[in-house]
């Protein structure tokens, strides 16, 4: 065998995976592929002056490379179980927990240490959201920022470079078992392994279908989440953020009892671009530095959306939603809550005058004639209620930008070990549908890297 373990996918999952082996058995022979580039070469080329839109990149900077679709984010590390995958189902909930933990130590050795951990631990804002109808989720955050997340991935790729074979630019066409093992076939050649790691992200849910189908893995469609991205004055919001800087806010609709809640918080952030299978939707970033930071807070609100029998394709739902934005705005869309409510199509002028300052150009729209009425309703239903504990959200110049639509991968069916019934073939991060944010993901590649470590 060319390796004792491959990894397919560098994002969270992968890099932790090869830290924690790394760690533990510094004499295995390991190698991580990934799409797209390594760290320092990621750039988005959308500067907001000479290029404003989506040029369709061949491997998107944002969405792909050493880091994942997270390297750009704004790094939060929510520690719960509470939220962002069901990784406690497979090792238990009390272990769930300790691998976060560890992550976000390994976090603050590598550049976090300063960064604040919050927490809703004993925060009176529980008791104000119940009181109007809304509920808070429970978690502790450590918030890295976009820069500081930055720096903590460099220092792991400085620390993996020298002992990790890594090869960037490089797309896995297929992937076989084998005697003793599984070859990697690749668009430059092949390699062969003892165990395979497969992280490969939301992003590779199309390509992680293809695998389970070929290697008659089994798997369930998982759900789609669609929505909004909201930007308002921060002050709007401080006294949430200030205390709990990401607040995971769940509101029933009254019409159709769907679940809308918030998502990815961003305090003084900015609205980006995403590119996924070359559909343009949109996502928050914020950082730690205060001068890169804006007057603006932005989250996402999002309705989960699950599929049952005979329709199986949650994700290619998501992504007709998206296609329709992007074909009436030539990418996302920007409304104002006081435009929609009233029925009427944004334009560039009531916009410039309104309070806010939107952070990312996009085309002033109708967001009705995109996103499904159900969902629509739900949005601005939850709107209204977060104005009760934040009031200023429902206010005429919010502006909403759409769509926002979270992909999961079809969830595979793995052991305890989160293991397929190939022995040493393993389906980590949230690729497997199992875990949903950077810190499960994390957890999940240490899980792994260490049940591998024992087993050589």
């Amino acid at each position: 065998m060319d390796y004792d373990v491959i990894i397919i996918g560098a994002g969270p999952g992968g890099i932790y995976s090869a830290y924690e082996l790394k760690k533990t058995k510094p004499s295995l022979k390991v190698a991580v592929f990934e799409a797209g580039q390594e760290l320092s070469k990621r750039h988005c080329p959308i500067d907001g002056d000479k290029i404003k839109t989506c040029i369709g990149c061949k491997s998107c900077s944002i969405m792909s490379g050493f880091g994942g679709a997270g390297a750009f984010s704004d790094g939060k590390y929510n520690i719960t179980n509470d939220f962002g995958g069901t990784l406690y189902e497979h090792v238990g909930r009390a272990k769930a927990i300790e691998l976060m933990e560890y992550v976000d130590r390994i976090n603050i050795e590598n550049g976090g240490k300063g960064c604040k951990l919050y927490s809703t631990a004993g925060t009176a804002l529980k008791k104000t959201c119940m009181q109007n109808k809304l509920k808070l989720l429970e978690a502790s955050v450590r918030h890295l920022g976009t820069d500081i997340n930055y720096i903590v991935l460099d220092k792991l790729y400085a620390f993996l470079k020298d002992s990790v074979d890594f090869y960037f630019n490089t797309t896995i066409t297929s992937l076989e078992v084998i005697d003793g093992g599984y070859r990697v076939n690749h668009d430059q050649g092949s390699a062969s392994c003892i165990n395979c790691i497969i992280s490969v992200g939301r992003s590779g849910s199309k390509w992680m279908e293809s695998v389970c189908e070929n290697l008659s893995i089994p798997a369930k469609s998982n759900r789609v989440d669609i929505g909004v991205r909201v930007e308002l004055p921060a002050v709007i919001f401080s006294h949430l953020t200030d205390e709990l800087y990401e607040s995971k806010i769940v509101y029933r609709t009254e019409k159709f009892e769907d679940n809308v809640r918030t998502f990815c918080m961003n305090p003084h952030g900015i609205v980006v671009n995403e590119n996924t299978n070359g559909i343009i939707t949109v996502n928050g970033h914020s950082y730690e530095a205060k001068d890169k930071q804006t007057e603006n807070t932005n989250f996402a609100l999002l309705v989960a959306k699950h599929f049952s029998e005979p329709f199986k394709d949650s994700n290619g739902y998501g992504e007709s939603i998206a296609r329709l934005s992007n074909m009436l705005g030539g990418g996302v869309i920007v409304q104002r809550f006081g435009d929609l409510v009233r029925g009427r199509r944004s334009n560039a002028k009531r916009i410039a005058e309104g309070m806010v300052q939107p952070t990312l150009s996009a085309t002033p729209g109708d967001l009705s004639l995109v996103l499904p009425k159900r969902i629509l309703d739900g949005i601005m239903e939850m709107i209204h209620a977060l104005d009760k504990i934040a009031p200023g959200t429902a206010n005429d110049d919010t502006l909403l930008y759409g769509v926002e639509v979270k992909f999961y991968n079809m969830e595979v069916e793995v052991d305890e070990n989160l293991e397929t019934q190939y022995k040493g073939l393993y389906i980590i991060g949230d690729g497997s549908g199992v875990t949903h944010s950077l810190s499960h993901a994390s957890a999940s590649g240490v899980f792994v890297a260490r049940r591998i470590a024992e087993g050589v």
